[in-house]
């Protein structure tokens, strides 16, 4: 498994940072990425490199063009991994070979196969992974984190959570990826509600689920490839329930097939109270709790940092610097994998399947985590 780094790193300092993949979802990540201070953003690259050059001359990054642009530079000791999912693990697996950290988008890999030979290439090379999401990093979910454990709704019982549009395809300028393997709703969503799911019941030991595809061919709604069809090839519609280690259970429906948005929706039952959560993909939002006997919900605001994409990123740089383990690590991103797959396996085979891996429990972020703070001073 991905080593957990118990020393502090020999550098001092901001940490450097290289960006490989310039597309829509960089730009989320280099509004933070680009203004944390801890952090320096030193190259961003793509297999186009007329892009990289855009997104470069856009946020002031001094250097661009291909991939090993970043691999190689000597100054980057995290590569943010920002390329399509069937990209992810070779991208991740050349950086964790040019001695570099890294940070993934979501998924972490696209089988369990390449997602485990990753950790042990990691572990073995002493290198850092984390993934997305880092939207449980959020003042949103760590409040109700918070909340849930410190006893406030008894013992975490049951969760149900709810994603529903219409698909992508509507708004994506261009969507043919994220109804192809390794994506759909469950694998390009279900991160989210997953995460937050082990965060607030541990680990999950077994899956059912039953999936349906309502159309074979879908059309791009917008964009320049406005009128183009493009064929489906995962399930689009999914439901799947959860058993946990602890007992707990819950239920999830991941749908690019309903007329009405349905999303964000997390909700959680203890032995005391249930609480609602802010929507997963996102790092703000109220937390409502009901009591047996109470007439309404007590909405309760969020404390915290809720900068966005990137936080995941500034707290690994910033444990790599302390010699601590950051949160949202390979092994956690891994654990969701194995569960999205073992719901992959049961739609299949319509049987309940086990799922073998386990994640770490990740530490609370402190309220007063401050990414606008300066905390990584070199030494003088």
């Amino acid at each position: 498994m991905s080593a957990p780094a118990t020393t502090p790193s020999l550098r001092k300092g901001q940490v450097g940072v290289g960006v490989i993949g310039a597309g829509n979802i960089s730009k989320q990540y280099l509004d933070n990425l680009t203004t944390f201070p801890d952090l320096k953003v030193h190259v961003i690259a793509d297999l186009f490199e007329e892009a990289a050059e855009v997104r470069a001359k856009e946020y002031g990054i001094p250097e661009w063009g291909g991939v090993e642009k970043a691999l190689n530079h000597p100054d980057v000791e995290i590569i943010v991994n920002l390329t399509i999912p069937a990209a992810h693990v070779e991208v991740a697996t050349a950086a964790v070979n040019a001695g570099k950290h890294v940070w993934t988008e979501k998924p972490f890999s696209l089988d369990r196969e390449s997602g485990l030979g990753l950790l042990k290439t990691a572990d073995t090379a002493g290198i850092r992974l984390g993934c997305a999401p880092d939207t449980f990093l959020g003042a949103g979910l760590q409040t109700a984190l918070r909340l849930i454990q410190r006893g406030d709704i008894g013992t975490p019982l049951t969760g149900m959570t709810t994603f529903q549009t219409p698909g992508p395809e509507s708004w994506h300028p261009n969507p043919a990826f994220l109804f192809q393997y390794g994506a759909g709703p469950l694998f390009d969503m279900g991160p989210y509600y997953l995460t937050t799911l082990i965060q607030a019941f541990g680990s999950i030991r077994k899956v059912a689920a039953v999936g349906s595809k309502a159309k074979d061919v879908r059309v791009i709604g917008s964009g320049p490839k406005a009128g183009e069809e493009f064929t489906v090839e995962v399930p689009t519609h999914v439901s799947a329930m959860a058993q946990f280690e602890s007992g707990a259970s819950s239920h999830s429906v991941f749908s690019f097939e309903s007329p009405r948005t349905r999303m964000g929706f997390v909700e959680i039952t203890g032995t005391e109270a249930t609480i609602s959560l802010p929507d997963p993909n996102m790092f703000d939002g109220d937390i409502r709790l009901w009591r047996a006997g109470d007439e309404d919900w007590t909405t309760i605001p969020a404390a915290g940092p809720a900068n966005g994409r990137g936080m995941g990123v500034l707290d690994m740089a910033r444990s790599l610097r302390a010699g601590t383990l950051h949160r949202a690590t390979g092994n956690l991103a891994y654990h969701v994998l194995d569960a999205m797959v073992s719901i992959t396996e049961s739609m299949n085979s319509g049987t309940f399947m086990d799922v073998e891996s386990s994640a770490p429990a990740s530490a609370p972020l402190p309220e007063d985590w401050a990414p606008e703070t300066l905390t990584l001073e070199d030494e003088a």
